[in-house]
């Protein structure tokens, strides 16, 4: 894996080449451009905020920032994830006459992706700055932001190794992509977007709080959590009318969460690395 790691060092213009151009070609000749990357998560977080706030009696404030703190890296690895899932397929061509790192592939779409994640970032403090602006009385800004590079990381290296993983699988089972985006799809009800963690933990005692260790052992639902945590201020989340103890970041769970990102990065890097070489034989 050093000698990989190496030559992927070694390639590494190659990588921001191919970086720049996913940038330029997503949405070449759209009149809108980077615009269309946040219409789609202010518009469900638009009907998340308006379902749950009125037909589901959530009461909490800046609810509308809670929703969107959490479910930006979810779009982030969901788009990453599938993205990836298709890049060697598509430069299968060029692999089976020019050698390079194969490798560079779908971590240049997942490097893309995550600038249009940090980008979407920026957007967001702009929206916490609006909402801070019609409403003085809860600032939604905390010091816990300065943590903030640690989530980033995490995310990276999650989405660069599931998209590693994905990547390869796909070019040889062309029907991993539509498992992979139905499981997608799936996994945004089993993180903590449209509501609370502090839920989960109200939810899990009839049974025993392991439940709520158990729901967190999924990194995207604690990286969900540690980006709401980091992002908003803390406050006390309010739905049908009862107010839940708000709970700090679980470094514990952190540390676990770590943990399996970084296995994720190093399996998915391991197992591309691999077979990479039966690319050329795919007919």
């Amino acid at each position: 894996m050093k000698n990989d790691l190496t030559e992927l060092w070694q390639a590494r213009e190659l990588l921001f080449t191919l970086v720049e151009r996913e940038l330029r070609i997503r949405y070449k000749n759209s009149i809108l451009g980077f615009l269309w990357s946040l219409l789609n998560p202010l518009l469900t977080v638009s009907v998340m905020w308006f379902v749950f706030k009125f037909y589901m009696a959530n009461e909490t404030p800046n609810f509308s920032a809670y929703i969107l703190a959490a479910y930006l890296p979810y779009m982030f690895f969901q788009q990453a994830v599938l993205d990836s899932a298709q890049s060697v397929l598509q430069a299968l061509p060029i692999v089976k006459k020019v050698y390079f790192p194969r490798e560079i592939l779908p971590i240049a779409v997942v490097c893309s992706s995550f600038v249009h994640f940090l980008l979407a970032l920026c957007v967001f403090f702009a929206f916490l700055l609006v909402i801070y602006l019609s409403d003085p009385r809860v600032s939604p800004f905390s010091w816990n932001m300065l943590l903030l590079p640690i989530p980033l990381i995490l995310s990276f290296l999650l989405a660069a190794g599931t998209g590693l993983f994905i990547a390869a699988l796909n070019t040889f089972f062309e029907d991993v992509k539509y498992i992979v985006q139905v499981l997608l799809q799936l996994l945004l009800f089993v993180c903590p977007i449209m509501y609370f963690s502090e839920q989960v933990l109200a939810a899990s005692q009839r049974h025993g709080t392991w439940m709520y260790f158990a729901y967190h052992a999924n990194p995207v639902a604690m990286l969900c959590t540690a980006f709401r945590k980091i992002l908003v201020a803390p406050q006390d989340p309010i739905v049908g009318g009862k107010s839940l103890p708000w709970l700090p970041l679980d470094w514990a769970l952190m540390v676990l969460c770590a943990a399996v990102c970084v296995s994720v990065f190093v399996g998915g890097y391991a197992y591309f690395n691999r077979v990479k070489w039966g690319f050329v034989e795919r007919p």
